[in-house]
């Protein structure tokens, strides 16, 4: 059974935000869009909101799915909902990444990246701009 995760695609100025994962965890500093795993009971908007608030400190407004994508790793399986979303309050802070940036798509390939993240990466290379 995949684990349920949610991610943000935040753009701003014609880039979007990319976070690197802290050294200690799994897939440690490799690069991926902010978000987590949705708890029981809760919905998919409303972990995308508490993920942002935990890690970055900010508030999000959760808009359409960009993409949906099911990647097995040696140690899970993970159904990844990705939402386009927007900044509503605050700017993000590094509270748990180990670096983050905002990255314009032409320079995603100077990025590792998990490997979940690819198929939507190619979506952005290929020009799935802000939607």
């Amino acid at each position: 059974m995949a684990v349920e995760v949610v991610a943000a695609l935040i753009w701003r100025e014609g880039k979007f935000l990319i976070c690197q994962r802290p050294q200690n965890k799994a897939r440690g500093l490799l690069w991926e869009f902010v978000g987590g795993k949705v708890e029981a009971g809760e919905s998919k908007e409303a972990a995308l909101r508490r993920e942002c608030r935990e890690e970055l400190g900010i508030g999000l407004k959760v808009g359409e799915i960009y993409c949906e994508v099911t990647h097995t790793y040696p140690d899970l399986e993970v159904h990844l909902t990705l939402f386009s979303a927007a900044i509503e309050e605050g700017e993000p802070q590094l509270l748990e990444h180990n670096d983050m940036r905002w990255i314009a798509p032409s320079e995603i390939d100077a990025f590792a990246f998990c490997p979940a993240d690819e198929v939507i990466l190619e979506r952005l290379k290929r020009g799935g701009q802000e939607g």
